[in-house]
């Protein structure tokens, strides 16, 4: 966006003739990139299209102009990795609910049923991936296609559009932008709104759907937690187990500094893995799983406790039992340790009278209908996980143990005469201190395991009963919700490698990006009326949830093009997108990057609708949503870049001609957002603008990213050449209806529909803007 290279541009004609229009030339094979051949873009992007111009400057010079627009393979390789990492993540979720043991009678039969409903979903979406595995050579889904079941998960015609800049004596520039089709569920239409109107409904309505199944009800807020602790357990407990045994062949070597590194790991991550569970839902849910059991039941009924099923409500406990942590190591051991096992084991013991309701444990407020029973034994909990506390304390006063008496020998070393005897005697000592360690270290691994099952069946039992709450509304919606966010990720995506490739060489977008992250503009053209309001609804969610995306870069296993393709791992709550560098490429990066560090992306969504069905909105209809949607993404870019102007010096952000402050723009945005202004596209342009001076990603959409879409793309290159590059007024109407007529844009119409004319008609243009207005000839009635 807007970078800048050295480039000889002596060749350039300045001295011709004036001419009614500006010259187009068709791409000759010089004026486009090898793709296959370019080690960094080939496995990404593919078919370019290139268009090149020559527009007059105000000063009467010629600038050269290439717009080139390409297609990308991440439309298809995203969305089927998307769909694997689901089917995956939901044949394990029906996995854990087999194990959660005995039930009775009443959740047995729901979690049949939801376990039906998830394999109705696995089936579903094996049948779509095996659908698109059979696709070869396709990279693009045109906008005829939209609502077709089997590629519903693959974003509409989604391409990038670069334009390179050459003007005499001055540097060369590209501004980058993508342009995609709103992610939005086509397939399963628009009759009952989009998922923003449709989750809202469905949260107000779940509590009565949790009376009718006798279930639980819990916040999403709490499921989410839920998600968050399956989350960090499955991937803390394996790291323990790993540090553990590294801690045991840093005892066989010897190593009194290897103990220690290794010692610290574990101890960070083994207190990170009990805070985990300090919270008060796994305890809550432990109560209600009990409750659920058969045994459980029988026991109320004897004790003739009021309470029917498995959801019933209890008077709870006024005392919140917190386990202890006071006695575990931040990053090393303290001073004050105790070095017997023994000891240190009564004092972890000890230490859980002390630290039981201190303040420096979070608890979440009570909801009613989580149950708390008397006759469970609540202790059981804190007792299990203490032993983690306990078992990871005798592990460190072990090595205290070893490091000291080593460090008492190294003090009475024998005089010289002596040093071989000593040798042959200390030359059977070092594997001592493995066998001294195996036993705490065993005995830890295994509490944190017990603790797992435990905790793990626990919130598996919560989102046992989230779903069986959401029957069967729950289920449609996450399907929704997936095949939004597939859409979404596959643009996002795209737009990422796009602009990590554009700055490379750029040290001060390489630092804003592992300092800070990037933030990615959306700009939208939906209308709030009929259908399209359904697309936004769906547009807003989805692009809110790429907030739970980060990026890693990676060095590539060889430089083989096919290596260098994008990678997606992780589950629903939280997705990684591995992008592969070739190595030679991979070692300029900064070394934060190189490490592996998450490189965050802050998604913003800006709407102005534009056409005719927009004017009915305006003027009778409710344009709530949109005005909601720019204040709430006003307030997340202003939260971004005062983030960014405390971490990075302004020196990393792109110079522009344009001279105003950034700041200056975020004010004037803010005054659009709330001015009652019909079709103030100004929100659009300043977005816009900010974006690029925020070495931002840039994406355009529409319904189909193909007609309005168009018209915004031209118009905003045609507004870059005039602010950046002097383009002269007066051939500035010229070269935006060039553009639209012989461009890479009309290009992308007759790719998306076969005819090569915008889909408006005369009625349609006249309620939009005069600025995104094509020119004569160029629209006419056609099926898009």
């Amino acid at each position: 966006m807007g970078e800048m290279e050295e480039v000889d541009v002596d060749h350039i004609i300045t001295d011709i003739p004036s001419q009614k229009c500006p010259l187009v030339c068709e791409s000759a094979c010089h004026f486009s990139i090898d793709r296959e051949n370019n080690p960094l873009t080939g496995p990404v992007f593919k078919n370019p299209v290139c268009k090149v111009y020559r527009f007059q400057t105000a000063d009467s010079k010629w600038m050269l102009v290439r717009e080139q627009m390409e297609e990308c393979t991440l439309s298809f390789s995203i969305p089927q990795q998307l769909l694997a990492l689901c089917i995956r993540e939901d044949m394990s979720r029906v996995q854990d609910l087999r194990e959660l043991g005995e039930l009775s009678p009443h959740w047995d039969n729901l979690r049949k049923e939801v376990m039906t409903r998830y394999g109705g979903i696995i089936s579903s979406y094996q049948d779509t991936l095996a659908d698109l595995d059979k696709i070869t050579g396709r990279s693009f889904k045109p906008s005829c296609c939209k609502a077709q079941k089997s590629l519903e998960f693959i974003p509409i015609n989604l391409h990038t559009q670069r334009m390179r800049v050459t003007c005499p004596r001055k540097t060369d520039a590209f501004y980058d932008v993508v342009t995609v089709g709103a992610p939005a569920a086509h397939f399963q239409g628009f009759k009952c709104g989009g998922l923003q109107r449709l989750l809202s409904r469905y949260e107000a309505e779940k509590k009565s759907f949790s009376t009718a199944y006798q279930c639980i009800y819990y916040s999403p807020e709490l499921t989410a937690k839920a998600h968050e602790v399956l989350s960090t357990m499955s991937l803390l407990q394996p790291l323990i187990s790993s540090l553990a045994d590294q801690l045991l062949r840093a005892a066989q070597d010897h190593s009194a500094l290897g103990l220690t590194e290794a010692l610290k790991n574990l101890s960070d991550k083994t207190e990170q893995f009990v805070h985990t569970l300090k919270d008060e839902l796994v305890k809550s849910a432990l109560l209600a799983l009990h409750a659920a059991r058969p045994g459980y039941v029988s026991k109320n009924q004897k004790q003739t406790v009021g309470q029917g099923g498995g959801g019933g409500h209890i008077q709870q406990d006024s005392e919140l039992n917190h386990s202890p942590v006071q006695g575990l190591p931040g990053h090393s051991p303290a001073p004050s340790v105790t070095h017997s096992p023994s000891a240190m084991c009564n004092n972890v013991e000890g230490s859980q009278n002390t630290t039981r309701g201190e303040g420096g444990t979070h608890t979440l407020k009570h909801q009613e209908s989580i149950p708390h029973h008397k006759e469970y034994d609540e202790e059981e909990w804190d007792r299990v996980w203490a032993n983690v506390a306990k078992c990871l304390n005798c592990v460190i006063a072990m090595v205290d143990k070893l490091q000291e008496e080593d460090s008492s020998r190294q003090q009475e070393r024998p005089v010289p005469e002596q040093q071989q005897l000593a040798d042959v005697i200390t030359s059977h000592n070092p594997g001592d201190w493995r066998e001294q360690l195996c036993p705490p270290v065993s005995r830890l691994k295994e509490c944190v395991l017990e603790v797992e099952e435990k905790a793990k069946r626990a919130m598996t039992f919560v989102l046992l009963q989230e779903a069986a709450c959401s029957i069967p509304q729950g289920f449609l919606l996450q399907q929704r919700r997936d095949v939004v966010f597939s859409q979404a990720l596959a643009a996002l995506a795209c737009g990422f490698v796009m602009r990590l490739y554009a700055g490379m060489q750029d040290k001060g977008f390489l630092k804003q990006l592992h300092l800070v992250g990037l933030v990615a503009q959306f700009e939208s053209l939906l209308s709030t009326y009929s259908e399209e309001i359904g697309m936004l609804e769906d547009m807003e969610v989805g692009i809110s949830d790429l907030h739970r995306v980060v990026f890693q870069i990676t060095e590539a296993k060889t430089d083989d093009l096919t290596d260098l393709q994008p990678l997606v791992c992780g589950r629903r709550d939280h997705f990684t997108v591995e992008v592969p560098l070739p190595r030679l490429v991979f070692q300029t990066l900064p070394e934060e990057i190189k490490e592996g560090k998450p490189l965050r992306v802050y998604p913003v969504l800006f709407n102005v609708g534009i056409n005719e069905q927009q004017t009915i909105a305006e003027r009778f209809g409710d344009i709530s949503l949109q005005e909601r949607i720019n204040q709430k993404n006003f307030e997340i870019l202003e939260a971004y870049y005062k983030s960014l102007s405390e971490k990075v010096p302004i020196e990393c952000l792109p110079c522009f001609q344009t001279q105003t402050d950034i700041k200056e723009l975020l004010e004037t945005l803010g005054q659009n957002v709330v001015t009652k202004k019909r079709k103030n596209v100004e929100i659009l342009w300043i977005a816009g603008t900010i974006c690029r001076r925020l070495n931002g990603i840039r994406f355009t959409s529409c319904k189909s990213a193909k007609d309005r879409t168009s018209m915004s793309v031209t118009l905003e290159q045609c507004a870059l050449l005039r602010d950046e590059h002097q383009l002269s007024k007066d051939f500035f109407i010229r070269a935006l209806d060039c553009m639209r007529r012989e461009g890479c844009r009309i290009e992308n119409v007759q790719k998306n529909i076969k005819c090569r004319k915008y889909a408006f008609n005369m009625l349609q243009l006249m309620a939009f803007p005069k600025c995104y207005r094509p020119p004569e000839g160029t629209y006419g009635k056609v099926d898009s």
